[in-house]
């Protein structure tokens, strides 16, 4: 890989990290999220018990590997994906979980070449138990944002006004894209983020 496709990973890496951590918020200690699965740290759900208390770094390590399972997923579907557009599916999917991601209108849209409608699709999945939220409101209006930013500045590198998206971009996989134990095949079949939670979203209301 060359110093500058490492450059792009970890910028790209380092935003999806910003967006989710603050969006996720962090918690020491088990709770129960708006939809009544157990949590922990940046919106682990894996292994969370209610009442159970982690440190930081533990929590640090946590967001990691789910942030790097998230990425993983978008980097399998969407290998050409800008930076900066790939950290905002990162962090989409990190909420939603893969099997949502992947029978998702979204995904559908950007592997056919439609990005910018890709992107455009992040604001409806803005529900959970079935109600809308105004936290998933301000995310997805976050993640929909990064993601077209992303586009611009493929745009801008590719020095045209041709699809943002192309063989330039190629990224590989970051963190492991593999099943945790007691998860993995199970979550994508389920459509369920890391851990569990189901996915929610206008689609699945439809």
């Amino acid at each position: 890989m060359t110093p500058v496709k490492k450059a792009m990973l970890a910028a790209s890496l380092a935003a999806a990290t910003s967006v989710t951590a603050y969006f996720e918020g962090r918690s020491l200690v088990g709770y129960l999220d708006p939809v009544g699965i157990p949590t922990i740290c940046y919106g682990h759900t894996a292994t969370a018990r209610m009442g159970m208390e982690l440190d930081e770094e533990e929590c640090q390590r946590l967001l990691a590997e789910d942030l790097g399972w998230a990425l993983g997923a978008v980097d399998r579907h969407l290998p050409h994906a800008p930076p900066l557009t790939r950290a905002a599916l990162g962090s989409f999917t990190y909420n939603v979980g893969v099997g949502a991601f992947e029978r998702s209108t979204l995904l559908r849209k950007a592997r056919s070449g439609d990005w910018v409608g890709a992107c455009n699709e992040l604001p409806r999945w803005v529900y959970a138990g079935g109600k809308k939220l105004r936290g998933l409101e301000r995310r997805r209006e976050a993640e929909r944002e990064l993601c077209l930013e992303g586009l611009k500045h493929a745009r801008a590198d590719r020095g045209d006004s041709g699809p943002a998206a192309g063989p330039g971009w190629g990224m590989v996989p970051v963190g492991p894209y593999r099943s945790a134990p007691g998860n993995g095949a199970a979550r994508t079949a389920a459509g369920c983020r890391p851990g569990g939670q189901p996915a929610q979203n206008t689609e699945a209301a439809a």
